[in-house]
């Protein structure tokens, strides 16, 4: 779940106001060919949250179908739907349940990114990436704290180790986020590390 995963839990993240998940549970392998990686084809992970949110984060690199329609992230909620990527995003109203009487809770909204809108940042750059770069090069000469700061790149980092080593243990680890310890295997923990090479080694482990 490395690269762009990180980068989608990132958004994520900021979108719902998460730190880290309180529970990991990931499913998947390498299902078309069989060689030497150790990277999975297709994947799907399930992080919870004390606060009743679920991310589902899918990979499927085996076809070239895609989880969401014409877009990036879904979030859904009781009162509707919104899904969205770099470009813009849409909200639907939720659609009558089975069972309960139903009112449309909230009204339809589309909006697409256009380069004279306050999303962009001053400059020319029209893409995130970019936008991203020139942040980080304009905050190491004004030594500002820059929009990604170090500790949110290691707590979005971190939904993708966890994701590949709830794959690897295949149980559903429970993650105590202040400490950064699982609380039910010693195996999952003993993956949170590894042996450097020498004379390389990480200090109070």
């Amino acid at each position: 779940m490395g690269n762009w995963g990180v980068h989608y839990m990132d958004a994520i993240r900021w979108l719902a106001g998460e730190i880290a998940p309180s529970a990991i549970s990931a499913h998947g392998g390498k299902y078309v060919l069989t060689d030497d990686r150790d990277i999975p084809d297709t994947m799907d992970v399930l992080f919870e949250f004390k606060s009743g949110m679920i991310i589902k984060f899918s990979i499927y690199e085996a076809t070239s179908g895609t989880g969401i329609i014409s877009s990036e992230i879904e979030m859904n909620g009781t009162k509707g739907t919104l899904v969205a990527n770099e470009n813009g995003y849409e909200i639907k109203p939720s659609r009558p349940g089975q069972f309960q009487k139903w009112k449309q809770q909230i009204d339809s909204e589309k909006y697409e990114m256009r380069n004279d809108n306050d999303f962009i940042a001053k400059g020319n750059e029209t893409d995130s990436t970019s936008r991203l770069i020139r942040n980080f090069l304009d905050c190491i000469k004004t030594k500002e704290t820059p929009w990604c700061t170090l500790e949110d790149g290691h707590r979005s980092t971190s939904f993708a180790h966890l994701a590949n080593i709830a794959l690897k243990t295949g149980k559903r680890l429970e993650w105590n986020a202040e400490k950064e310890i699982f609380t039910n295997s010693t195996e999952a923990n003993e993956l949170l590390h590894y042996e450097y090479r020498k004379p390389w080694k990480l200090e109070g482990i």
